[in-house]
């Protein structure tokens, strides 16, 4: 006897989509196929789409740290409503550099999260000590930056070579940040001497030529050493071009997709400023623009898509275009607008399983515990309405932002219900139960 049956359900995989009946027995589920079976709990799917929960690999909710911006409560309500199941989390607030803040992190995040969630760690010049503890701890993937960003120390070629080196020897897995730190320097030297305080600095300050070279440098390193890589936060398709370049050389690199990147445009950074102020910036100008990423998306030149949700209130960005955060809502967005693209023929709902759920979960380590809809696989599970359409709002985004820069937008296709482990978390944009997200431990705990 099963626990549940989500019947008559449309199983939409990276593998294509059938009509079929799904079971679920102590969170795992335990059955797929074409005729009923005994469960003690029946649910109707009506022939909606059914797919596995999302995996977010790279989002930041400040827990420990500034409350005011974001934590696990409030970041991980606005995932569990919008299907996503799984985060991998890191603040640069408060940062994992070590095996005793990991411990720690883990302590204070107990009881605090919706979903379930792996931690990432800083990898910080000179800290390759750190490196193999950490990942044998259960981090999910470390993260470098080639820049000063947030209070990140930044990495150069050589402290690069020697993490990557490492990295390699261990079989762990890191996310960079790309720009070039001397570039960024220069120029926002030149533009501060200006007295220039309007958003279109941002596109000068962090331009492509600084995220080009950094990419670049950095994808030659992973090639040398090894090393399994991935680019944050791909801004054009120029970048993903670098990368799919190096990748057919036989590296292991890969490229991580933003919805910013595809729908948001230069131009907003004028009329916006610091409220469009995330790094690099969105370098889209065109409609031509827009579609290219979507073909790169669709053709996995773009691997997989995370939100990079680095919320900031509007006071917060009220502090001026050089003093606001870094950074943009996502979680209560990401999936919407993957869900719309999926309408609008931009995605199939099948590319919309892999780039959201199967393939960050495949390059973390994560599956095919998460990121599955299949037999053995945690019970992590999201109903679709592809018919209900509705606007995106602030007055609707659980971050503790408040606002999202799509506000305005009508789009297609919405959340019905989310399951974690088999347990129903969300039904129609509501919170169900209680927080019950558990640690996923990385790949490096279980070699």
């Amino acid at each position: 006897m099963h626990d549940t049956g989500i019947e008559d359900a449309l199983v939409v995989t990276p593998d294509g989509v059938r009509r079929a009946n799904v079971y679920v027995t102590d969170g795992l589920i335990t059955a797929i196929g074409d005729e009923p079976l005994p469960a003690r709990e029946r649910i109707a799917a009506g022939g909606r789409p059914l797919l596995p929960g999302m995996v977010d690999t790279h989002v930041h909710l400040m827990d420990p740290g500034d409350p005011t911006r974001e934590d696990f409560p409030s970041g991980t309500a606005a995932a569990a409503v919008n299907g996503v199941t799984t985060v991998l989390e890191h603040t640069h607030v408060q940062p994992v550099r070590t095996t005793e803040d990991l411990r720690a992190k883990c302590e204070h995040l107990a009881d605090r999260s919706w979903v379930d969630y792996g931690l990432v760690a800083h990898a910080w010049p000179g800290g390759v000590d750190e490196l193999e503890p950490l990942w044998q701890a259960g981090i999910a993937y470390f993260k470098l930056f080639t820049c000063e960003t947030h209070g990140i120390a930044a990495h150069d070629a050589p402290s690069l070579r020697e993490h990557f080196e490492t990295v390699a020897r261990i079989g762990a897995v890191c996310l960079v940040h790309c720009e070039d730190n001397a570039l960024c320097a220069v120029d926002e030297c030149r533009l501060r001497a200006t007295d220039r305080d309007d958003g279109e600095i941002i596109s000068e300050w962090r331009s492509p030529m600084a995220e080009r070279v950094a990419v670049a440098g950095t994808l030659q390193v992973a090639h040398l050493t090894g090393a399994r890589v991935g680019v944050a936060h791909c801004s054009s398709p120029a970048v993903a071009d670098l990368i799919s370049h190096t990748r057919s050389a036989g590296a292991d690199v890969v490229a991580e997709a933003c919805p910013q990147y595809f729908l948001l445009r230069a131009s907003e950074l004028a009329e916006h400023g610091a409220l469009r102020k995330f790094t690099p910036p969105a370098r889209a100008r065109t409609d031509a623009d827009e579609e290219q990423m979507w073909r790169l998306l669709r053709g996995g030149e773009l691997a997989f898509v995370s939100s990079d949700h680095a919320p900031s209130t509007r006071e917060q960005k009220a502090q001026g275009i050089w003093d606001a955060p870094f950074g943009l809502p996502g979680l209560d967005t990401t999936m919407a607008l993957l869900l719309d693209a999926s309408a609008r023929h931009r995605l199939s709902l099948s590319d919309v399983a892999r780039v959201y759920s199967e393939a960050p979960a495949r390059q973390y380590g994560l599956w095919p515990r998460k990121g599955a809809l299949a037999v053995g696989a945690d019970a992590d599970l999201i109903l679709i309405d592809l018919d209900a359409e509705r606007v995106l709002t602030d007055e609707r985004v659980r971050s503790k932002a408040g606002w999202t820069p799509y506000a305005g937008r009508r789009v297609r296709g919405r959340v019905l219900t989310t399951w974690l482990r088999g347990e129903v978390i969300a039904r129609d944009g509501e919170l169900v139960g209680g927080r019950r997200g558990r640690f996923v431990p990385g790949a490096g705990a279980s070699s």
